[in-house]
């Protein structure tokens, strides 16, 4: 048996995390069977055909890097495939609302998958169990069939979600997934419902059999590939096959003597990075916490940042993305002295509608001081399962620019920024904070919030995660409701626009681990449905 925790927004997939641990397996053991749980308990967050970005810190074997395993656009891609189609742009500056709705539904909005390659490569390369060991749970959750929980009804119930296709309307798009996720009325299934999906238990039996392989060049990648091409999709058999996921060195900063690490671009890791150095320069805990001085700080610091990631962020295969201009630390003290001036920084924004936040995480340590966080998503479901397969695809063509020549511009083999940035935070040479988030373009924000809560205002993990929230990807500043009135009086009167969320608990879905003197204090976000538990 191996001593650990794992946190992450679904019991039951956090229940096979901490049984592989049981069953001798370590944190990476651990945090892909949890992933893979996930993607059958919570079939529209993550899944084998979506993306993400991994840290793994494994002292003992002398390695910590990254898996980068973001989507690529698939080689029939091109640049103005849209362009005649855009409605408007997101408020928060991630995403197009095209007219004919292709992005973010149906088979041209499906980007070249990367998350069953990295599970399997992390398996193979740092775990100790068996790959065939390490799917079975998923597979057995598979058979059992999901139960519908709060937090999965909420997301495919939605119909106001400021401009993009509700979840229900894209669960309509396919048979195959209507036949898994509607009842004999056409209705989704309710709260406690069981949902079962035996497409899906035989093809992670093929996948357990068979290995990545399968899917990305054997039989079942061509499968994908010939209902890709009889429904007009973009993605072909040569795509599958040349998919690689890339390796990659953490970028570093330091915050109040800590060593922060966190993911390169096309991930969110330089923009918390920038945000905590800017902040650095500040008292926050004489401001008090979400006191109005303190989020009218820290929402400036979000706006730069966002400022910085439209303008400098994109495929650093592509083009010169300068993160060292998101770490300089000089620079984070000029912004900050911009900010102490009372000068406010303006976002520009297309349109009105916010990006979507299908994307689920998991974070692991264990006794031997091995630390996992990894975030994983769909971006934006296409809506699109394959007869007889049961996974839903990623629909992640929706993160694109549609307009041509920008850094966020559609290209063959490109990969989109997203917010994701799982991250950890060290004391000494060792992890204090090991934090990651689902939630869309507030992943970052989510993330930063946490670890302010845990290093300015000495909250345990818990207590950090559930703390109230704000944002501001855009000139906005979006609360939560359990900011009171009387600050949010306070920040208008500043000329703040204020947007109030009608959820107690929002802007992403924040899991954590803080390890203090050896022993492990976790914190799953209120607002989604899962836990935190040792073994």
């Amino acid at each position: 048996m191996t001593q650990g925790m794992v946190c992450a927004p679904q019991p039951e997939a956090v229940e096979a995390g901490a049984v592989a641990l049981k069953n001798g397996g370590n944190a990476v053991d651990a945090a892909i069977t949890c992933a893979l749980v996930q993607t059958v308990v919570d079939p529209m967050m993550c899944g084998i055909a979506g993306f993400g970005s991994m840290q793994l810190f494994l002292p003992k074997l002398g390695h910590h890097g990254y898996i980068d395993f973001h989507t690529t656009a698939p080689t029939a891609a091109t640049s103005d495939m849209w362009l005649d189609q855009i409605e408007s742009q997101s408020r928060d500056g991630f995403g197009f609302i095209l007219k004919n709705r292709a992005n973010e539904v149906g088979y041209e909005s499906i980007m070249t998958p990367g998350s069953l390659k990295a599970y399997y490569e992390a398996v193979e390369e740092y775990g100790t169990m068996d790959w065939k060991d390490v799917i079975q749970p998923a597979i057995d959750h598979a058979e059992e069939g999901f139960v519908v929980r709060p937090h999965f009804d909420e997301f495919w119930s939605a119909s106001n979600i400021m401009g993009r296709m509700a979840m229900v309307d894209k669960l309509r798009h396919t048979d195959a997934a209507r036949n898994i996720y509607f009842d004999a009325h056409d209705n989704t299934y309710p709260i406690g419902a069981t949902v079962k999906n035996p497409d899906m238990k035989r093809t992670l039996e093929r996948i357990r059999d068979g290995g990545a392989d399968l899917f990305y060049s054997g039989e079942l990648g061509e499968e994908i590939a010939d209902d890709m091409k009889k429904n007009g999709g973009l993605l072909t058999i040569d795509d599958l096959r040349s998919y690689k996921t890339i390796r990659s060195e953490p970028v570093w900063a330091e915050y109040r003597g800590h060593k922060v690490a966190s993911n390169q671009p096309p991930g969110g890791g330089p923009m918390v990075l920038e945000m905590l150095q800017i902040l650095e320069q500040f008292d926050l805990p004489a401001m008090g916490h979400n006191s109005a001085d303190y989020i009218a700080t820290m929402a400036e610091a979000m706006k730069w940042a966002t400022i910085d990631k439209d303008k400098k962020m994109g495929d650093p295969t592509f083009e010169d993305v300068p993160v060292s201009e998101f770490t300089d630390r000089a620079y984070a003290a000029e912004l900050a002295e911009r900010i102490r001036k009372g000068e406010k920084a303006n976002v520009v924004r297309y349109g009105q509608p916010e990006e979507s936040k299908d994307t689920t995480h998991v974070t692991v340590v264990d006794e031997f001081g091995n630390a996992v966080s990894m975030t994983h998503s769909l971006g934006m479901p296409s809506g699109v399962v394959t007869r007889g397969m049961g996974f839903m695809y990623n629909g992640c063509m929706g993160a694109f620019d549609p307009r041509p020549g920008l850094p966020g511009s559609i290209l063959p083999g490109k990969r989109r920024f997203t917010a994701m940035c799982p991250t950890i935070v060290f004391r000494g040479d060792n992890p204090y904070i090991v934090v990651g988030a689902p939630g869309g373009t507030f992943i970052t924000m989510g993330v930063l919030q946490a670890i302010l809560n845990v290093m300015d205002f000495d909250m345990t993990m818990l207590e950090a995660v559930s703390a109230p929230r704000i944002t501001a990807n855009s000139n906005t500043i979006d609360v939560s409701n359990r900011i009171p009135r009387f600050v949010t009086d306070e920040l208008a009167a500043r000329g703040y626009p204020i947007s109030r969320s009608p959820f107690s608990y929002v802007f992403s879905g924040v899991h954590a681990i803080r390890i203090v003197k050896g022993k492990w204090d976790g914190g799953a976000d209120p607002g989604r449905d899962g836990m935190a538990l040792a073994v």
